[in-house]
């Protein structure tokens, strides 16, 4: 089955639409930019009403299928980038009033359903785990780096807590033969962690995340996306983002908390700023929006997703440096590619 028929044949589920839809409000009409398109689901919802725009993007070329039909239904109202979200800036123009930018950071069904990428338990084919516009693939990292360097990206990315076991396995396996496919990796964790019996999650979970992360330099990816966003919005507009583990909510709840609330100096190596002048968003609320019960039973994987949003004020934009000396020690492992 090649990847457009295993596209065509998935369903495809937009983690809290509707809550999003309400906040954005796009029956008023306006240009919203949907940085991860996907199979399209927000985007489609909002050029459902006729007075809107959308600009979208995606990394991941597979989903080319989807927007070539939202191209050629919405043909002035719709555009398509294949590219990574961080480098908004490059296509959008700042004279463009935008009214909502939306983020699901999510991995998508028709990855995991792909045995051929690799980001599925049960798959055998090479290891790749790449989202697109990738230096290289999880192949390279376990197979190349270090043991030491294995270690730390289990450990910070994927908060395992055998991630030195892990390692030294891994280390140990390769010097016979290489680590071909996420399998492999899979029966690796499972003989470190064989006592692990009573877990309901399946135990290579979160190596399996630290590794997708790690090959996607999704941290960074993040964290500069969240500042050209900040960048492009003028006062009135909204930033949304949806995550789905506790890295990416750390990051994003302390972005919206840091730059939208009267608090404390963040560092004391960091001058004090007029705490007026460090407010970029007005947050509604202040704890994160969680999917329903209806839609968890619909959509299981949506259980994990948290959506913050916060709406840009007038002040002027300035660099949230707190934001990447807070997450430096995640910038700086995802460095780590240069040896590679």
């Amino acid at each position: 089955m090649n990847a457009t028929m295993l596209l065509k044949k998935i369903d495809h589920f937009s983690v809290m639409i509707n809550q999003i839809l309400s906040i954005i409000t796009p029956q008023h009409g306006g240009t919203f930019i949907d940085c991860t398109f996907g199979a399209g689901g927000y985007s489609k919802a909002i050029l459902k009403y006729p007075n809107t725009k959308v600009i979208a993007f995606d990394r991941d070329q597979s989903v080319n299928y989807f927007s070539k039909i939202l191209e050629e239904k919405y043909k002035n109202r719709f555009k398509f980038y294949t590219e990574k979200f961080s480098n908004l800036n490059l296509f959008i123009k700042k004279d463009i009033n935008i009214k909502a930018i939306i983020f699901d950071l999510g991995f998508s069904l028709m990855q995991i359903k792909n045995l051929d990428r690799g980001f599925s338990f049960n798959s055998k084919s090479p290891l790749d785990m790449k989202m697109g516009i990738n230096k290289f693939s999880a192949y390279d990292v376990l197979n190349k780096l270090n043991q030491n360097q294995i270690s730390t990206i289990l450990k910070y990315f994927g908060d395992e807590k055998d991630h030195k076991k892990i390692a030294f396995q891994v280390a140990k396996l390769r010097k016979n033969e290489n680590i071909l496919n996420t399998n492999d990796f899979v029966r690796i964790i499972k003989k470190v962690k064989k006592n692990n019996k009573f877990t309901k999650k399946n135990v290579a979970t979160k190596s399996l995340q630290a590794i997708r992360i790690f090959v996607n330099n999704e941290v960074s990816e993040l964290i500069k996306g969240l500042i050209e966003a900040t960048k492009l919005l003028n006062p009135g507009a909204i930033l949304i983002v949806v995550s789905f583990h506790s890295l990416e909510d750390k990051i994003v709840k302390y972005f919206f908390r840091t730059y939208s609330e009267i608090s404390k100096n963040p560092s004391r190596y960091f001058p004090k700023l007029d705490e007026e002048d460090k407010r970029l968003f007005d947050c509604p609320l202040k704890k994160s929006i969680c999917p329903s019960e209806k839609e968890i039973l619909l959509n299981p994987p949506s259980r994990s997703a948290k959506l913050r949003y916060g709406i840009r004020n007038n002040k002027k934009y300035f660099f949230p440096t707190e934001l990447t000396e807070k997450f430096k020690n995640y910038l700086e492992i995802e460095k780590m590619d240069l040896n590679l």
